[in-house]
């Protein structure tokens, strides 16, 4: 792979479809690492090494590109809501979060092995959420089968449903900031080799 060619260090279906909507050049490789789950961490803290860990993970393998890693987290007061293991597990995530204000913060590491240059950014997202019922929850969660998705939820699906109003940006609660990463590439292209 050549050095201009952007590597996203991700297998994420959305995360894909963001830079490829926004007409960005790019290829995929799913980083081989365990992403960290530390409780002494804030989310923000955590986010920005496990996307550092994603980008240096793939870097190894092409040291001469530009690789992206991120990571999304959901939480509220501190608690961070994962993926979900089963779809009771999705309801339980779900009614926590019903009619309060929820964090999502992705944190973004563009890298480059050779020659070494970093940059490591984050983007917080306020998301609240309607009150929910059972019934409501219930349907949602068979509606969109989100056991994939940090928090049990993807703004992009029926997100109308369950959400009432968001503080920020729209595409990093889907899994990348947009706004944010398109400035941080144009930027690192302009920056010396």
């Amino acid at each position: 792979m050549k050095a201009a060619v952007l590597i996203l260090a991700s297998g994420s279906p959305r995360r894909r479809e963001l830079l490829t909507q926004a007409g960005v050049r790019f290829r995929c490789r799913v980083p081989a690492v365990v992403e960290l789950s530390a409780a002494h961490m804030t989310p923000r803290e955590l986010c920005r090494a496990n996307a550092f860990r994603k980008a240096q993970a793939v870097s190894r393998e092409f040291p001469e590109a530009t690789v992206l890693g991120a990571d999304t987290e959901v939480y509220l007061d501190r608690r961070v809501f994962g993926k979900p293991a089963s779809m009771d597990a999705a309801c339980r995530m779900l009614r926590r979060l019903s009619g309060r204000t929820h964090l999502v913060t992705t944190a973004c590491c563009l890298l480059r092995a050779q020659p070494r240059h970093r940059l490591v950014f984050d983007v917080t997202t306020r998301v609240r959420f309607r009150p929910l019922t059972d019934r409501q929850i219930r349907r949602y969660v068979a509606a969109t089968r989100p056991l994939d998705k940090a928090g049990a939820y993807a703004i992009q699906q029926r997100g109308e449903w369950i959400v009432e109003a968001i503080e920020g940006s729209f595409t990093n609660i889907v899994g990348l900031p947009m706004e944010r990463v398109l400035l941080a590439l144009a930027s690192w292209l302009k920056s010396p080799r």
